[in-house]
């Protein structure tokens, strides 16, 4: 597995983090982005069965909204702002806060700080935690005897925000290779966008469209039969374009967590 990470041309420029160790019995504060909870809640479920089987104990505060990616990767800082300091209001007293999304948590780990530097913001941020990442980095496993109901060809996305801004790469890997059953396809090209970069899909439909094809054209290429993510924002957008495509329209997309339990 390692010459496929590597021949990512810009890898050894991805962040590296320090990551704190969970220690037993400290509880975890579940963050559901929105489009988890709207479009592929079976996501948040998985995630939730996986750490309920380690014994975790696991909080939901209902209280929480967006992270406010949204506004802030459109240039409406302020209303951004707002949208963070609600999340600090409901996530503050938790040590631990974990998502099931990339793009999140980046927004939180990175981009608090970038909106609002030195603030209780962008120090809640550190606290938000990616699930691959949490598990492989944070609980110290990357095993969970999962076992798939027959070997399927597998291959991984993962979004530029998980890649770029917190250098998630091995972590997701090291999952889907002990999964028994799985047989690993890496996707061709697979450092590059999907195209879909929320608003910009909207904005620039045109270029997101081209983009998100030649992501589909590369699952086509790779052979595989089943595509595990780590964001699911990102397969919302390729996943749509594969369901016009006779060739790729039957291949699930699903998040890793989902093939862990």
């Amino acid at each position: 597995m390692s010459n496929v990470i590597t021949r990512d041309p810009v890898l050894r420029s991805y962040p590296k983090w320090d990551y704190p160790k969970y220690e037993q019995r400290e509880t975890v504060a579940l963050f559901i982005p929105c489009f988890i909870d709207q479009f592929f809640p079976s996501a948040g479920k998985a995630m939730v069965k996986v750490l309920e089987n380690e014994g975790i104990p696991l909080e939901f505060p209902a209280e929480q909204t967006c992270c406010g990616q949204a506004a802030f990767n459109s240039g409406y800082w302020d209303e951004a702002q707002t949208v963070m300091e609600h999340f600090v209001q409901v996530f503050d007293k938790y040590t631990w806060i974990v998502t099931p999304s990339t793009s999140c948590a980046a927004m939180c780990r990175v981009f608090f700080g970038q909106l609002a530097p030195n603030s209780k913001g962008a120090e809640l941020g550190k606290r938000v935690f990616e699930i691959s990442e949490f598990l492989v980095n944070c609980l110290g496993k990357s095993d969970f005897g999962a076992k798939l109901e027959k070997p399927l060809k597998t291959a991984l996305h993962i979004g530029c925000h998980g890649r770029r801004e917190l250098g998630i790469v091995e972590q997701p890997l090291q999952l889907l290779q002990n999964i028994k059953g799985v047989e690993y396809t890496p996707l061709p090209y697979m450092e590059e966008c999907c195209g879909f970069g929320g608003t910009f899909s909207v904005k620039m439909a045109g270029t997101s469209i081209a983009m998100g094809k030649r992501k589909v054209q590369s699952i086509i290429e790779s052979g595989c039969e089943i595509i595990a993510t780590v964001d699911l924002s990102c397969a919302m957008h390729f996943s749509g374009i594969m369901q016009k495509d006779p060739a790729v329209k039957n291949i699930p997309v699903v998040h890793v967590c989902e093939l862990l339990v």
